[in-house]
């Protein structure tokens, strides 16, 4: 069994499950898993986790991401983007990108978020989207989510702006195109979505299906603080014992001397407690 990650180049067409598969039958084993969904038509940094890192994969999820993509204004689709149904249009051919600036500004930072019926969000133990295909349209709390960058420039075409967007996870750019639109008066969808980093890997790291390179467990994360830890300790970590606290806030990468993940360990009051081991007791 291979244990790694897999930074893939996601293209248009294929779902995260569908790239998952494709890995599984790549590498010859069932434990493979995926950090964060990218819609269908969507490309780009797709964090696929093998073996044992697949038991790693939340703290990649809770990894900051970057997007670039394009807000078409006067059209609100029932998708949020390209892929739906239109479902009303306006004339917005006034709107200025100065206007569009301003009116970005105010979704940086810390915001609330509705969860668009197209998301894999579960409600009842049904997802959202699979609701929708079935026509039915169900109430969605407001989610708290932290929009570091939304960058907004001028398209190659009327009505169509560019934008870049760093945000936290569980961010849907989707929703921050049809809000802008909205703030701006109108409506709005976004298409072209392309996300181009999750933390330090970004698309220089990313590779096609066909060309996929795998690494190491303690690359996968390599954007925690690390740990290195002696033999002695090394045996105590592979037991899953706690450890005096280490510096910082953690979440932490223990690894051995030769930089071998043996551990996720995470604060517990004067402590650090294991959350996830690697290495094998004995």
């Amino acid at each position: 069994m291979t244990d790694g990650l897999v930074v893939v180049d996601k293209p248009a067409g294929w779902t995260s499950h569908d790239v998952v598969a494709k890995c599984r039958k790549l590498f010859g084993q069932k434990r493979v898993g995926h950090a964060g969904t990218l819609d269908p038509d969507a490309t780009g940094v797709l964090l696929v986790g093998l073996g044992r890192v697949t038991r790693l994969l939340r703290f990649l999820t809770a990894l900051p991401k970057s997007y670039t993509g394009e807000i078409v204004l006067g059209i609100e689709t029932s998708t949020l983007d390209s892929s739906g149904e239109v479902l009303a249009r306006f004339d917005m051919s006034s709107v200025t990108v100065q206007q569009a600036r301003a009116a970005a500004a105010l979704f940086v930072g810390d915001i609330e978020q509705l969860p668009p019926m197209v998301s894999a969000v579960k409600i009842e133990g049904r997802r959202l989207h699979e609701l929708a295909r079935a026509g039915v349209e169900v109430d969605r709390a407001p989610r708290a989510v932290t929009v570091h960058r939304l960058d907004v420039d001028e398209g190659l075409e009327p009505g169509v702006l560019r934008i870049g967007v760093t945000c936290s996870s569980g961010t849907y750019v989707r929703a921050l195109a049809a809000d802008l639109g909205r703030a701006l008066g109108g409506g709005a969808h976004l298409r072209g979505l392309r996300r181009t980093a999750v933390g330090s890997f970004t698309e220089a790291d990313a590779r096609g299906l066909d060309l996929l390179d795998v690494l190491p467990p303690a690359e996968a994360l390599r954007d925690y603080p690390r740990v290195t830890v002696d033999a002695d300790r090394a045996g105590v970590v592979a037991f899953g014992r706690p450890l005096p606290r280490f510096d910082g806030e953690g979440p932490w990468a223990v690894v051995n001397d030769r930089g071998e993940l043996l551990a996720m360990y995470e604060a517990a009051g004067n402590v650090a407690k294991p959350a996830v081991v690697i290495a094998a007791a004995g």
